[in-house]
């Protein structure tokens, strides 16, 4: 089974609490926003510890390198043959310098040209109300998991 990681980034501001999501980047959801925003996570590669892969595909979708604490939040089975494993940190920093990593596709297609597309291609600070609406609905779990922990002040 393949598994993936990646880390749910959170603040308070206002006295709201709110999470860090972007949103997925190529031409099949440039026309998208409600279900296209997600969690930063990809592949565990052979070998790689989880956690270093969360904190891996984090500077790669977002450019931002998470120095905080670091704690396990869940770990659901998002596909018959993948296990996404999500952690949670503070961050409060700077996301002005988004850049993400990118991937090639044959667009349009069958046109023979290969084009670079970013991985993601905006970020976000959403509340945990919206964010419930607007993140691919598989991961709706990790964001009702957070609020649960900070409604019952585990975090």
């Amino acid at each position: 089974m393949k598994r993936s990681a990646g880390i749910l980034l959170y603040k308070k501001e206002n006295d709201q609490y709110l999470v860090l999501l972007t949103h997925f980047g190529g031409p099949y959801w440039e026309k998208q926003d409600k279900g296209a925003w997600s969690v930063q996570k990809g592949i565990v590669e052979k070998g790689e510890k989880v956690l270093d892969a969360a904190k891996r595909e984090v500077e790669e979708e977002t450019n931002i390198e998470v120095c905080n604490d670091i704690y396990f939040l869940a770990s659901k089975k998002v596909t018959k043959n993948k296990l996404a494993i999500m952690f949670y940190s503070y961050y409060d920093g700077d996301i002005s310098n988004f850049k993400s990593n990118t991937f090639q596709l044959e667009w349009p297609s069958k046109s023979n040209k290969i084009v670079d597309f970013p991985e993601m291609d905006k970020i976000e600070w959403f509340t945990l109300k919206d964010a419930k609406e607007y993140i691919y609905p598989v991961q709706r779990f990790f964001i009702e998991r957070l609020e649960e922990k900070l409604k019952k002040g585990e975090i």
